[in-house]
């Protein structure tokens, strides 16, 4: 029944000019369900006071709750046409009281780990886009279709909105920078292995599938005593966005999947120096895919002691500094960072290096980011000793990844199963650092169990690489103009 509703939603979407994109249908529909959710937990709550005998502040005013804008009902429970607005009356509403309404809560809260707080956040960074008062109306009518109350209408939801995100990020690049394939995400917590006490973070969040695995893996592994499950709510989970549409799909997605209150902070990461870092802000384990191929500006680069433009090197630096001694850590980047021969690439390896004992790297085929046109590697490190050896493992596929044939959890078995003990086999082998170049650091993956046979590269990779050239030419020559 929920998939057609949301089949229903997005074909409202369709008919209306506001909406364009499948950018556009997550983001509308993130800030109609947040509100339902609101509603249903609002009612929760104080259920649950009255059964206790005790009394229950609604967080939303009585005429800003959905059952008296969105679809206001009668005694006998049937829609109360009446009362219901829509056309431009609705838009009106909508756009010139209840968001002002809701912006408000974010100076009203008590602090930012508060559901209020993210109420106020999430307004004062989204619009209502819906052009036509009538769409919105039916995608109103639609939702209120959905519950929120039962763990499995949860789980439904959850599955469907992560479908919505996965078509995000198969849709533009843009939405692509939100979106990790699970399959990879959930094998990375597995080789992790988080246990339950753990604070963990992901300091480039998107719309938190690094998290909410992390979370779904813990809360299946065990028995959770009521303290456990507490802590699993409220001081296991922690990230940063900077970018506003996918600060609020993450915050909907952990929702979603059954965490009330995220600590995700809508902030720029990068701008905090990490030699300020103190022990009570660092973190057991780090999850996350850092963006690639950006470009900070010289008064970011300063907060790191290795001065790199490359945005994914930042964040790795920051990192491995916010992380306890004995942390650990899973991290996708692209897999120029093993080879890279210029100052700062040298100089991260070797902090690696020597900083934390980097156990093992996956080498990922080339389609595994749909869109992306470049390949990855997963790096898995623990803070506090340096690294020996290095387990490789180069995943080989019989097919070419992409849209329709994407990477699956089947196609990382045997990674999972060999990486328990670093066996060598066709697709891995282990290095001793001894015998890496002190001069170059470089790590590069070799397999030395594969004939030497010329790989012709994929073109799609080597265009990502030009124009990656051609993003640093025009650094430069802005840099040399502005010197003029």
């Amino acid at each position: 029944m929920f998939e057609q509703i949301f089949k229903n939603i997005d074909d409202a979407f369709r008919e209306d000019a506001g909406c364009s994109s499948e950018l556009d249908y997550i983001e509308q529909t993130s800030w109609i369900l947040f509100l339902k959710y609101l509603d249903d937990l609002d009612k929760e709550k104080q259920l649950a006071a009255e059964l206790a005998g005790k009394s229950c502040n609604p967080i939303i005013d009585s005429e800003y709750r959905w059952e008296s804008w969105a679809l206001p009902r009668k005694k006998d429970g049937s829609i109360d046409h009446n009362r219901a607005k829509t056309g431009d009356d609705l838009l009106d509403f909508v756009n010139q009281e209840l968001f002002p309404y809701l912006k408000q809560f974010k100076e009203k809260a008590v602090s930012a780990d508060t559901i209020e707080y993210k109420i106020g956040e999430i307004f004062n960074e989204i619009s209502n886009k819906i052009q036509s008062g009538y769409t919105l109306r039916e995608v109103l009518n639609q939702t209120s279709g959905l519950q929120f109350h039962s763990h499995d209408d949860k789980f439904q939801m959850s599955e469907l909105y992560e479908a919505k995100i996965a078509r995000m990020g198969n849709a533009g690049r843009n939405g692509g920078e939100y979106y990790t394939p699970r399959p990879l995400i959930k094998t990375i917590v597995k080789v992790v292995d988080p246990q339950v006490g753990d604070r963990i973070y992901d300091g480039a969040v998107g719309s938190a599938g690094f998290l909410v695995t992390a979370f779904n893996y813990l809360k299946d592994s065990k028995n959770l005593s009521v303290s456990e499950a507490k802590f699993l709510q409220k001081r296991t989970f922690y990230g940063k966005e900077k970018k506003s549409l996918a600060y609020i799909i993450g915050i909907m997605n952990m929702i979603l999947h059954g965490i009330e209150t995220p600590n995700i902070l809508h902030t720029n990461t990068l701008n905090v120096n990490i030699m300020d870092f103190q022990e009570k802000d660092r973190y057991d384990v780090v999850l996350t895919n850092p963006p690639f191929g950006g470009k900070e500006s010289k008064t970011v680069q300063h907060n790191f002691p290795i001065k790199t433009g490359e945005t994914a090197y930042l964040f790795l630096q920051h990192f491995i500094k916010i992380l306890k001694a004995g942390g650990k850590a899973g991290i996708v980047i692209k897999n120029t960072f093993l080879s890279n021969t210029d100052n700062a690439s040298i100089g991260l390896r070797r902090m690696l290096l020597e900083t934390c004992d980097l156990h093992t790297i996956l080498d990922l085929p080339g389609g595994v980011f749909t869109g992306a046109g470049v390949k990855t590697i997963v790096l898995f490190f623990e803070k506090g000793k340096p690294t020996r050896n290095i387990w490789y493992y180069q995943l080989n596929l019989e097919r070419n990844l992409g849209k329709t044939d994407p990477l699956s959890e089947a196609d990382l078995t045997e990674f999972l199963e060999l990486q328990k003990t670093k066996k060598e086999s066709e697709n891995s082998w282990t290095m001793d650092i001894s015998d890496v170049d002190h001069e170059t650091i470089d790590l590069s993956v070799r397999n030395p169990n594969k004939n030497d046979e010329i790989v012709l590269r994929d073109p799609q990779e080597i265009l990502e690489e030009i124009k990656d050239l051609d993003r640093k030419t025009e650094n430069i020559l802005n840099e040399i103009e502005n010197l003029l």
